[in-house]
């Protein structure tokens, strides 16, 4: 991964309405893809150029494989367990949520593993596990079995991504690590998006077979995307660690490996313990998208219900276009914290803004939940910029992996309980409901922003 540029100028009043400055600088590949005459290259010479790096690139492409593949898959998850396995709906719920858990967990463990064995080999046997799990599921034929498959799939795909946060983390510097989390981000939309279209081809045939086949061919898609993170180079692996010279001198040669171990550990770091409990409370606002919103149009409002569809594609297309542009530069924290800060407000608004549609007309009801779910995207995209930058510059550079594996637990646990909480405030109490989801998103995103503030003044980001 190619080195950071250098940092923006840093504005001296941390304390002004946090706003986002719009003379962002390019990122080093396409300022020097600018043509002598000054003028800006076009789309694919920007989009190879931001893919420049070999280790991204490599990345990207194993991403755009697996992530169709994880489309799919999505797309025929429930219907599958329905219609085939012959699950009931509790039982479903159990599974997933059941998957979730097992998620939390290996969250951690895979960022620890990566601290202390080679990343990319790990990386590469989770995807092998995780693709092969994904072909079990047409084994699956109870409860039982469905269960102990999607445990074992659900552990794996989060431990992977702790394992590749940690990567990312190792392989690029200050504003090289957002920018890699953010084409990472757009090209898993992509991808998910072209699954779906494909997996919609069981629903469309309704079969067994038919469901069967496209899940095997999810998981040879995530098969597939092995074969371009086996070219991962060494330099993406944890460094091996070398003694100092007071620690060979020490007559006690166990305590002093333990007390280095525990001076890195982010369970000591409360300011990122503290990050992470913010950035998973925000985290939330995806159950919000996926669970409460669908819901909240199909039974509270009179708007149809084919607009869940277009909310969810217009979510889509606005994380495409806009999540590498407006996560640059958030290495700095004080701009982490900015648009952390814009995100709340956001959310918040978004919040109130869905609840307004219920009793209005089904024209003037469209309106407003398409007005909402604009800014709930932007929300959406401003706060995973904000908590990528500070989830890198905040950790400790010694356990890179351990550090990106409480931060990808942290947004575990979010995940979920945001379905529970999303239903029991804004589809339960309503307006009232709605309220206090803009409560929580706010308070949440502004003391991520105090967070930053604070860093900034006291500490120096890690490099």
């Amino acid at each position: 991964m190619s080195p950071a540029p250098a940092p923006s100028s840093p504005s001296p009043d941390t304390d002004a309405v946090p706003v986002v400055e719009p003379d962002l600088p390019l990122e080093p590949e396409l300022d020097a893809a600018v043509t002598p005459s000054g003028e800006r290259p076009g789309l694919l010479r920007r989009l190879a150029a931001s893919v420049a790096d070999p280790v991204l690139r490599i990345l990207v492409i194993a991403t755009l494989i697996s992530r169709v593949g994880r489309g799919i898959f999505l797309t025929v998850t429930v219907l599958y367990f329905t219609l085939i396995v012959g699950l009931a709906p509790h039982e479903v719920a159990i599974v997933l949520g059941a998957a979730s858990a097992a998620g939390v967990l290996s969250s951690l463990a895979g960022g620890w593993l990566a601290d202390r064995i080679s990343a990319r080999r790990l990386l590469v046997v989770l995807s092998i596990v995780d693709g092969v799990g994904l072909i079990c599921y047409v084994f699956a034929h109870d409860f039982a079995s469905a269960l102990v498959i999607a445990v074992i799939v659900g552990a794996v795909e989060q431990a992977a991504n702790s394992t590749r946060m940690a990567i990312i983390a190792r392989a690029f510097d200050g504003d090289r690590r957002v920018h890699a989390r953010a084409v990472l981000r757009t090209v898993t939309n992509v991808a998910i998006a072209v699954g779906s279209g494909i997996g919609a081809l069981a629903l469309l045939a309704g079969t067994a077979d038919a469901y069967r086949w496209i899940i095997v061919g999810a998981g040879v898609m995530y098969l597939a995307g092995v074969t371009q993170l086996v070219k991962l180079p060494r330099y993406v692996d944890a460094p091996t660690p070398v003694p100092s010279a007071a620690a060979v001198a020490s007559t006690d040669t166990d305590a002093a490996p333990r007390r280095s171990r525990l001076a890195h550990s982010p369970w000591r770091d409360p300011r990122y313990l503290a990050l992470t409990a913010l950035s998973a409370i925000f985290g939330m606002q995806f159950g919000v998208g996926e669970v409460g919103v669908p819901l909240w149009i199909a039974n509270d409002t009179n708007a149809p219900e084919v607009l869940v569809a277009v909310v969810l594609i217009l979510n889509t297309v606005i994380v495409v276009l806009f999540q590498v542009p407006l996560s640059r530069g958030t290495h700095d924290l004080r701009r982490a914290g900015r648009v952390s800060a814009i995100a709340a407000w956001l959310m918040a608004a978004a919040c109130l803004v869905y609840a307004a549609a219920a009793g209005l007309p089904a024209g003037f009801a469209i309106a407003v939940i398409v007005t909402a779910a604009i800014a709930h995207a932007f929300a959406e995209v401003l706060s995973q910029a904000g908590g990528w930058g500070l989830s890198f510059e905040l950790a400790d550079p010694v356990r890179a992996g351990t550090y990106q594996g409480v931060f990808s637990m942290g947004y575990s646990l979010g995940a979920m309980v945001s379905p529970l909480f999303a239903t029991s405030t804004a589809l339960t109490l309503g307006l009232g409901g709605w309220a206090i989801l803009a409560a929580v998103f706010l308070a949440s995103g502004l003391g991520t922003w105090a967070i930053a503030r604070v860093a900034a003044r006291t500490s120096t980001p890690a490099a």
